[in-house]
C-alpha cells in the first residue's frame, strides 16, 4: 500500500512562500506545510492556515540561519552579534553536543518554539527542522522529549532511496550526503522506538530547490510501497526575502499545481497528512 505526503517547508518565511502554499494546497497536491514560528510572515501564514482546515501544519524548528523565539540574551551561545542564529552548523552542533550551558539554551529555545506553535491554536501535524538540524542527536533527543508535552506524533527522517532517484535520472551522492543518510536512518529507528510516526522514505534532499514538474512526473509513479513524503520549497518568486541563491522556488510551486503531476499523484497513491496516518 502506498500513501503520499507532500510538504512545503519554510511556511511563514515570506508572503511569497505563504501564497504559494495556499495555492498549492487549494489547486495542487500539497497536503502539509511546516511553519517557521519566528518567520517574517508567520502571522500571515497562521491566518491562511486557519482558512485551510485540510492543510496539515507542523513546526519547522529553526536553530540555524534564522531568528530565535527567545530574546538573544537568553541564548547568547546560539546567536551572533546581530541576534540571529549562527550559520556555522558544524561548530554550533559541536557546542550543543559537548557544552552543558549551550544545551540548556538549546532546550529553552526548542521549548519556546513549541510554545509559540501551541499559541497559534493549530493542531500539530508534524515536526522537522530547518536544514534538517534535527538529525543532530542532541537536538533529536530534546525534540522527542519536549515535543511529547505539545502533542508530537510525527516527524521527518530524510531517508532518501537513491535507487529510486537513479531510475528517474542519474544523481551523485557525495560523502556528506552518505553521512546524512546514515544519521537519517538512525533517527528513523529512534523515532519508531518512541512510537512517533515517520515516513518510510522521503524525497527532496538531493533535488532540494529543484523539485520540478518533470522530476515529479517521473518520480511519483516510481514511488515504493509504504508512506512517502515529498518536500519542496515553493514560492511565487525566486527572489523573495530570505531566498537561497540558485533555488527554483517558482518552478517548485509550478510543479505542485502541474496537471500532469496532479494526475500522476492521483493514480499513484492517496494524498494524506501526517495526522491521517
Amino acid at each position: 500500500m502506498k500513501q503520499l505526503i507532500v510538504t512545503s517547508d519554510d511556511f511563514g518565511a515570506a508572503w511569497e512562500v505563504n501564497e504559494a502554499v495556499e495555492r498549492a494546497h487549494r489547486d495542487g497536491i500539497l497536503t502539509c506545510a511546516s511553519l517557521m514560528v519566528t518567520g517574517a510572515a508567520a502571522v500571515d501564514a497562521v491566518d491562511r492556515a486557519r482558512r485551510l482546515p485540510g492543510l496539515g501544519v507542523g513546526l519547522h524548528l529553526v536553530l540555524v540561519e534564522g531568528r530565535p523565539a527567545l530574546p538573544p540574551e537568553r541564548v547568547p551561545d546560539l546567536v551572533t552579534a546581530d541576534g540571529l542564529f549562527r550559520t556555522d552548523m558544524a561548530k554550533s552542533g559541536a557546542a550543543m553536543f559537548f557544552l552543558p550551558h549551550v544545551r540548556r539554551q538549546l532546550r529553552a529555545e526548542i521549548t519556546a518554539q513549541f510554545e509559540a506553535f501551541a499559541q497559534t491554536g493549530l493542531p500539530l501535524d508534524h515536526v522537522n527542522a530547518h536544514k534538517h538540524f534535527h538529525l543532530h542527536p542532541t537536538i533529536a533527543g530534546m525534540v522527542i522529549k519536549i515535543g511529547r508535552h505539545f502533542g508530537l506524533k510525527a516527524m521527518r527522517a530524510p531517508v532518501e532511496p537513491v535507487g529510486v532517484l537513479a531510475r528517474v535520472e542519474p544523481s551523485r551522492h557525495d560523502a556528506v550526503m552518505r553521512l546524512a543518510d546514515g544519521w537519517a536512518r538512525l533517527l528513523r529507528r529512534r523515532l519508531r522506538r518512541h512510537g512517533i510516526t515517520v515516513p518510510d522514505q522521503v524525497f527532496g534532499l538531493t533535488w532540494s530547490g529543484a523539485m520540478t514538474a518533470e522530476r515529479l512526473r517521473a518520480l511519483i509513479p516510481a514511488l515504493p510501497d509504504g508512506v512517502t513524503e515529498i518536500y519542496a520549497h515553493p514560492a511565487m518568486t525566486d527572489d523573495h526575502p530570505g531566498h537561497y541563491p540558485g533555488y527554483r522556488y517558482a518552478a517548485e510551486f509550478a510543479a505542485l499545481v502541474d496537471t500532469g503531476v496532479i494526475a500522476a499523484a492521483r493514480s499513484a497513491a492517496p494524498l494524506v497528512r501526517f495526522a491521517d496516518l
